[in-house]
């Protein structure tokens, strides 16, 4: 992204850009003018009528084409949740930056951009952030990926950093991949391990290829920031220790130049999903796959998963049936999970599911199918039809 800027050596506050500016941006203060980049659209007609050449488009100095030896640091995406807390999955990274951080021997640093979230600093910083930079501004109350990019993007070309982790949800999903492509630079989704080669200094990106059936590991040499995502509950969380000490840096939002391209206008929870345990926090898990039969057919499973005081998971064909919906599918394409327990009802196993599930404590499978593959990584395995085994668990188990 093109941004403007003023030389305010150069400037002679005349005011004839504030006058040509079509978003009403720019005032003049104190001999010199400024842009307000919550209105400017960069059209660049200030650059045009400057009778000084004080206003110019400068480009990022990110990707292609720049002094690799110019960046520093690993940075981590805050990602904030729905109850305005960092999401679980920044302080695995956490984890695993401090670790790659101190291969490099560089610092490790946390990215937090939302509204009236400055207390969430702290707590990256007690999971062993040495530096937080704070995007704090109303602009950013809804997750707008555009603004987000913005955000970040404009820090990236001010501080450099080397490495950019995020976690591979929903949100990680949506951002990370505009952000790579913003920054001209690549982008390795859904790693499961990364590390530092020893002889080059770069991130070694592991993550599943070709349905599961080989571990690729991808390397970005020629171009910076290197970029991954990476699959929650893969790696265990920091820990929280208090006492340490950090640098918080916050960021004047008036500085980010904002495209303003999308505008949320409704955002909507489905009554029936209120108050659900989500599949990624659970402790237990009752999946249902194709066995299942249809919709009905997860009745017993959510039942089960009550008593359990555990939470219901599915495999792709069940979603893709529209029996369940999407925010329950366990797999390479769903969500990763790694409960205490994982119980698999009527699921065969396919590799793209496993992949999803098979870092659980303790797996039991149900399945009428006594060759289906999810037995070869199950540690209990029931063969019989669910529908007779599951309502039996449900009979004994309040006994």
């Amino acid at each position: 992204m093109k941004r403007i800027s003023i030389d305010s050596e150069l400037c002679t506050g005349c005011g004839l850009c504030v006058g040509g500016c079509p978003r009403n941006a720019i005032v003049v203060e104190n001999g010199c003018a400024r842009i307000d980049f919550r209105l400017c659209d960069l059209c660049g007609s200030c650059v045009e009528i400057c009778p000084v050449g004080a206003i110019e488009r400068k480009a990022p100095v990110v990707g292609r084409g720049t002094d690799l030896d110019d960046y520093d640091g690993i940075w981590i995406w805050g990602e904030v949740d729905s109850e305005r807390r960092l999401s679980p999955v920044v302080f695995e990274l956490l984890n695993i930056g401090r670790s790659l951080a101190e291969k490099r021997g560089t610092s490790l640093s946390v990215v937090v951009v939302g509204d009236g979230i400055a207390e969430l600093a702290k707590g990256a910083v007690e999971r062993g952030a040495d530096r937080v930079y704070l995007v704090d501004a109303p602009e950013y109350k809804d997750f707008i990926e555009e603004r987000y990019v913005d955000a970040i993007a404009h820090l990236v070309e001010r501080y450099r950093p080397e490495i950019i982790l995020g976690g591979a949800t929903m949100s990680g999903r949506r951002l990370m991949p505009r952000l790579a492509v913003r920054l001209k630079t690549g982008l390795t989704a859904d790693c499961t391990g990364l590390d530092i080669d020893p002889e080059t200094g770069g991130l070694l990106q592991t993550r599943p290829a070709f349905g599961g059936n080989i571990m690729a590991t991808i390397v970005c040499p020629n171009i910076r920031p290197q970029m991954a995502t990476v699959r929650h509950k893969t790696f265990a969380e920091a820990e929280r220790k208090s006492g340490l000490e950090g640098e918080i840096v916050e960021i004047d939002a008036n500085e980010i130049a904002l495209e303003n391209l999308t505008k949320l206008l409704l955002s909507r929870v489905d009554e029936q999903d209120k108050g659900e345990l989500s599949i990624v926090d659970a402790d237990i898990i009752v999946s249902g796959g194709r066995g299942v039969g249809g919709p009905d057919g997860f009745e017993p499973l959510k039942e089960l998963a009550r008593l359990l005081g555990g939470a219901v998971g599915a495999s792709r064909p069940t979603v893709d049936s529209g029996w369940i919906p999407y925010h329950h599918q366990v797999g390479q394409t769903g969500r990763t999970v790694a409960p205490k327990l994982y119980i698999a009802c009527g699921i065969s196993g396919a590799i793209q599911h496993k992949v999803g599930m098979q870092t659980s404590d303790f797996i039991v499978a149900i399945n009428k199918d006594k060759t289906a593959p999810i037995f070869d990584i199950a540690d209990i395995g029931i063969v019989g039809d669910l529908f007779d085994v599951v309502p039996a668990l449900i009979k004994r188990l309040p006994k």
